[in-house]
């Protein structure tokens, strides 16, 4: 045991045998319950600022959720500490808005890499390394989807630093750059926007584990300025539900 695994780890507040090697990556540090529910002898380990951490067991192997809170720097802070003490396979569950217009409010989006338009990944790798998924979460979080009957889509995602960037891009001092790359992305068939999956599938990269990301589409502004039918739906229990049925699958070597 090195001395990394030793240590209570300064964020998240854990240290080895308090996660599994299996871990779920939500935002909001309200999510962590509702994803616990689903493991078998759930129990709350931590909760130091943005990160809360509860752990269980699937298919009776010890699996854990550990929030990150908004964007790429905390995920990657929990991804570091998380490694340290164990972990080497994540899931990044969270929410995302769409951008290409077949993917409606409800829809459940798996990456299969991103768009790095973030600053995080850039202290890992440089320009032109690409964010990609791993290959096999990817593979189980799509049997996941079709086996719960959900309507979903694989493909590239955005990650941004600014939420405001992308909702209020006109007022910004750099607006035409904003404008220019959201144009870009709709032209390359991108499917969503989100803040944190450039930055974990970096720093998975480095750190020599597998992340794979899926979202819960909340609702589509490009629908709404094609004058297309648009709700808002907030509900991530789908996205939280393929990313447990991923787990199981890889867990039992069923992908």
């Amino acid at each position: 045991m090195n001395a990394n695994e030793r240590e209570l780890q300064y964020h998240i507040n854990c240290r080895a045998g308090d996660v599994g090697e299996y871990v779920i990556l939500p935002g909001d540090p309200g999510r962590c319950e509702l994803i616990a529910s689903f493991f078998e002898d759930a129990r709350f380990v931590t909760s130091n600022r943005e990160y809360t951490v509860c752990t269980g067991t699937l298919c009776g192997k010890k699996v854990s959720v550990c929030s990150t809170g908004i964007g790429g720097p905390s995920a990657a802070i929990a991804m570091e500490e998380l490694c340290n003490i164990g972990a080497k396979h994540f899931i990044r569950v969270g929410t995302c808005g769409g951008i290409a217009l077949d993917v409606t409010a409800g829809d459940v989006v798996i990456a299969s890499s991103a768009v790095r338009q973030d600053g995080t990944s850039y202290e890992y790798a440089p320009e032109g390394y690409p964010a990609t998924a791993d290959h096999r979460t990817v593979c189980a979080l799509e049997q996941a989807a079709k086996e719960l009957g959900y309507k979903y889509h694989v493909g590239v995602v955005q990650a941004k630093d600014s939420f405001y960037g992308q909702h209020d891009p006109y007022s910004k001092p750099v607006s035409a750059e904003l404008l220019n790359k959201w144009e870009a992305w709709k032209r390359l068939g991108v499917l969503c926007s989100e803040m944190e999956s450039a930055a974990l599938f970096v720093v998975a990269a480095y750190r020599g584990v597998t992340c794979g990301g899926v979202f819960h589409t909340v609702w589509n502004q490009e629908r709404e300025k094609a004058g297309l039918s648009q709700e808002e739906i907030h509900d991530t229990t789908p996205a939280v539900r393929c990313a447990v049925e991923a787990i199981k699958l890889m867990i039992n070597g069923k992908v």
